[in-house]
């Protein structure tokens, strides 16, 4: 028996297991091999790790955590999780594992405007967040593609970052090209300006097929519905990272050090349920 099965080894799951891992908790880190942010080589907006490459940041946190001999980590995706008289199970290819508690840290798949050429560029060129992607292309024109009330938010962002922000609607773009520093957009009325970069909108959705035997509430966003320390409406299931989304935020934040927040709540949260039960 597990004190807690933790599900994905992006930087919400690895921060969770470092911090059960300091509380000598047994734990077991399943990850799929699976990341959001694969096509990514320099993460941003992270402090000390500025423009780290993701599997560098993956690397160095699983050499961390090998030194606490109670966290196990298995290259392994979970294929179900179940509850049952007060009992949590995790399935694997062949095995049930049965813990105290699960915490999800699955994150999100993105699906991109169907516009042919974009998704080639997706985690370099083309990004969805300002924070993390906006800096790298300063004093050069970028595009927002977004069709929705938030472009213009987004582009008011972008103003002082950089040169040029040309809000299109993603169904007015024939193809995306790359070209030696940024893209050119051909858009259906023969024109095709070059930009840095652009800002496209995924639809993102929760990764983990694997939660049908579990009865979660969600959020309007698709987001698992958490309380601040990643407390699902399932005892003894928590959420963290892209997948989750507290009440008293406006949609989930996809912000690596967000994860790593939401890894360490929900491990301490799982530490003080273990003490109380």
């Amino acid at each position: 028996m597990y004190d807690a099965i933790i599900i994905g080894g992006g930087p919400a799951g690895l921060q969770a297991a470092l911090t059960l891992g300091r509380m000598h908790r047994r734990t077991l880190l399943l990850d799929s091999g699976e990341y959001r942010n694969a096509t990514v080589r320099h993460a941003h907006n992270l402090l000390t790790n500025d423009g780290r490459d993701p599997a560098e940041l993956r690397r160095i946190a699983r050499a961390e955590i090998a030194a606490y001999d109670t966290v196990e980590i298995r290259d392994a995706a979970a294929t179900g999780v179940s509850r049952a008289d007060g009992v949590l199970t995790v399935e694997t290819a062949g095995e049930r594992l049965s813990t105290h508690a699960v915490i999800l840290a699955t994150g999100v798949t993105d699906e991109l405007p169907p516009i042919p050429g974009l998704a080639a560029h997706w985690g370099d060129t083309v990004a969805n967040c300002p924070f993390c992607h906006g800096h790298e292309f300063a004093g050069r024109p970028v595009a927002v593609l977004n069709a929705s009330p938030h472009a213009a938010v987004l582009a008011r962002m972008l103003e002082l970052v950089a040169s040029e922000v040309l809000v299109i609607d993603p169904a007015a773009v024939r193809e995306v090209v790359g070209i030696d520093g940024g893209l050119r957009l051909h858009l259906l009325d023969g024109s095709a300006p070059e930009v840095a970069g652009a800002f496209a909108a995924p639809t993102s959705s929760v990764r983990g097929g694997f939660l049908d035997g579990l009865d979660l509430m969600r959020q309007d966003s698709g987001a698992l519905r958490t309380d601040p320390f990643g407390r699902t409406s399932v005892e003894g299931v928590y959420a963290v990272g892209d997948i989750a989304q507290p009440d008293h935020l406006p949609g989930p934040l996809f912000s690596l050090a967000a994860a790593i927040a939401g890894g360490q709540l929900a491990a301490v949260a799982v530490v003080q349920s273990l003490v109380m039960d």
